[in-house]
């Protein structure tokens, strides 16, 4: 009865799989979002200012970086919790691929939220520059503040409780 059920439980990983595939789905939508954007941006380039293209670019870079952390997630987690995936010697394989931990997941993804923060709050700062009309309330301001200094908290605690449990377990 033991080995069945600890059969079924180490089977039930394959239940991510799904959500795996779904996740290359989003980085799909992220891909049509990042050709609208382009396409916007390429057909107004001549009546749009210097900072709107640069708050345009930002945007692109936003998307990117949300794709870069689809990325992460499907890899390692499907590596980690899943299954290998079993390109061999690929040429283009990643370096990190089969790399990465939970651990190191863990902190790539807050550095990663920390990034798309940091360019989402540049953005709300350009366009209440360049725009003079107030586009976000100081309170409202004050909360992307907040928040981005609670990820970038977040995060270096995050590395500081990975360095602690590294050190106890060398011990």
């Amino acid at each position: 009865m033991e080995n069945f059920i600890e059969g079924i439980i180490f089977r039930s990983r394959w239940l991510l799989a799904p959500m795996y595939i779904g996740l290359v789905g989003g980085l799909l939508f992220l891909l049509v979002k990042f050709g609208q954007e382009f396409f916007h941006i390429m057909i107004n380039i001549l009546h749009t200012s210097e900072q709107e293209v640069v708050l345009s670019i930002l945007a692109l870079v936003d998307i990117t970086l949300v794709a870069n952390l689809l990325i992460m997630v499907i890899f390692s987690g499907y590596e980690n919790f899943v299954s290998k995936i079993d390109v061999g010697d690929h040429v283009d394989r990643p370096d990190w691929m089969g790399k990465v931990n939970y651990s190191g997941l863990k902190l790539k993804l807050i550095g990663s939220i920390v990034a798309i923060s940091a360019i989402d709050l540049l953005k709300a700062f350009m366009h209440q520059a360049s725009s003079g009309v107030e586009h976000l309330d100081n309170t409202q301001m004050a909360w992307m503040v907040g928040i981005h200094i609670t990820f970038i908290v977040s995060g270096v605690l995050f590395a500081l409780m990975d360095k602690i449990a590294e050190s106890v377990a060398k011990h």
